[in-house]
């Protein structure tokens, strides 16, 4: 605001200011003249150029720039760059995106001196792509080299991280989004033309408004960012307006692409389409979102992250071995999710349970684990009821239950449904309670080892979550308990996993 004036009073063709960077274009003497006004304007405000800090960018070096401009730094038109951004390919542009390369070959090997939950969020948020993002919807950097090599150390970051090693479909799963079945570290690569055409699109109008009249704003490089989109994702059509303006719209083709590779990959395996099916449900990738905070019980230990990514990409966990009930294992080493004989299995029971009866108080509704008052005709009785009434008069009754989603029981099912292991559990449960139904509300909570949980204890979650929120005022209570149910999910999947090998007892047993 404060040099709007300034900007408003220059007469070259070309006039950008952003903050208390000014760059202006046009002919010699009239960028002359507009230097003349700047230092004048500037100067009745208290302000003046850093001239040593300043910039000329000519089309021919060799050529003398004008007297007033002899202390600026010159710069081919090449080489240029406008806030930090390279304006074509070239020199300049490869020394930016080294320098990135750089970056992040040193924050690796620093990464690596901290706990794998704060470093992978840490890569994920900070390192991966959000550290190009800038660069690549700015430049049109698809296409360079640089980009592979950043996508490689990324990729060697997050082996070591993990302690995990990935096959290329595993890592290509890696570079999806989360909510997409990944971990959400984006290839920058593939990122690229997106980030440039949304960036094209959304700033066409603005262009234009900038440029001299008669001057047209398209471009080669948007011609070539658009070619070189078309055949990564070969996707049929390009984004309609005003749906262009949206990264995430040139994005998707190629997620779709990948996703389709990847289901093509494992077509013949159950295990892995179960797998793969699991990692697509809406709350499985919760952990990955939740904060690493030990006092709120969300941090996991770097072996719980190892499980926890290697469950998720489907990579091998251990070498084979035979586990304490007998059974050989191979070298996914899930057979622990199921093993009848692994304490793990009730440890996980106990803590869901708790979780959600501490939900509950939280959310106002005193309540009753293992009421002794409820019992069935065969002395069972369900793993909790609150205590005043949960709706229509009614108190209501829970019982968690905890499928794996790999048991050679389920592969049937979820190898084609997500979920499909809970909502089997989940009828059981109906059916075994169902002479609660006269007194309570009844709710079965059926949580799979890789994270899908039953339609109906979803929503009781989510409307538990609710309440709580209008308890603490806190809008993110429904994603908080999400993601403590997630990042328990996935400490108990190690320590099923851990109990598997001979001589190691649970933690918790």
């Amino acid at each position: 605001m404060t040099i709007n004036p300034i900007l408003k009073a220059l007469n070259s063709d070309l006039v950008l200011g952003y903050l208390d960077d000014i760059t202006v274009g046009g002919s010699r003497q009239s960028v002359v003249d507009d230097f003349d006004r700047v230092q004048t304007m500037s100067g009745d405000l208290g302000l003046h150029l850093n001239e040593s800090k300043c910039e000329v960018l000519v089309t021919d070096i060799s050529r003398p720039v004008p007297t007033v401009f002899q202390n600026f730094t010159s710069i081919h038109i090449s080489n240029a760059e406008i806030l930090g951004a390279p304006l074509f390919p070239g020199t300049q542009m490869d020394h930016i995106l080294a320098a990135k390369v750089d970056g992040l070959s040193t924050a690796s090997a620093r990464l690596q001196l901290l706990q794998a939950h704060d470093a992978l969020l840490i890569l994920r948020n900070a390192l991966s792509a959000p550290k190009l993002l800038y660069v690549l919807r700015c430049a049109p950097c698809f296409g360079n080299s640089n980009l592979v090599e950043f996508d490689s150390l990324l990729r060697d970051s997050l082996s070591a991280i993990t302690n995990c090693g990935f096959s290329t479909p595993a890592w290509d799963q890696a570079t999806l989004p989360v909510k997409e079945g990944g971990l959400g570290i984006r290839s920058v690569a593939a990122l690229a033309p997106s980030a440039f055409l949304a960036s094209a699109a959304s700033t066409h109008a603005l262009q234009a408004s900038l440029l001299p009249a008669g001057f047209s704003s398209d471009d080669s490089f948007t011609s070539k960012a658009l070619v070189h989109w078309s055949n990564r994702g070969h996707p049929s059509s390009t984004p309609p307006c005003p749906s262009d303006r949206l990264q995430s719209s040139w994005d998707r083709p190629w997620i779709v692409y990948v996703q389709e590779q990847l289901a093509l990959h494992i077509s013949s395996d159950p295990y892995h389409k179960a797998r793969w099916a699991a990692c697509r449900d809406s709350i499985s990738g919760s952990w990955l979102n939740a904060p690493p905070i030990s006092a709120c019980g969300l941090r996991l230990d770097d072996n719980a992250i190892r499980v926890a990514v290697g469950i998720r990409l489907g990579v091998n966990l251990c070498s084979p071995h035979v586990c304490q009930c007998g059974h050989q294992i191979d070298a996914r080493g899930t057979h622990g999710l199921a093993c009848r004989k692994n304490v793990a299995r009730q440890t996980r029971h106990a803590h869901l349970n708790d979780l959600i009866h501490r939900a509950l108080i939280k959310a106002g509704l005193p309540s009753s684990k293992e009421p002794s008052g409820l019992l069935r005709d065969d002395g069972k009785r369900p793993d909790g009821c609150t205590l005043i009434p949960w709706a229509g008069g009614k108190c209501l009754a829970w019982d968690v239950t905890a499928p794996d989603t790999l048991a050679d029981s389920h592969l049937a099912n979820t190898s084609v449904q997500s979920g499909a292991a809970a909502e089997s559990a989940a009828r059981l449960k109906i059916t075994k309670y169902a002479g609660l139904a006269r007194t309570h509300h009844f709710v079965p909570i059926a949580v799979e080892s890789l994270g899908p949980c039953n339609l109906e204890g979803l929503a009781f979650i989510r409307e538990v979550g609710r309440r709580m929120t209008l308890t603490s005022g806190d809008p993110r209570e429904t994603s908080f308990l999400i993601q403590r149910i997630a990042v328990l999910n996935q400490r108990c999947n190690a320590a099923a996993i851990a109990g598997c090998f001979k001589g190691v007892e649970d933690e918790d047993g």
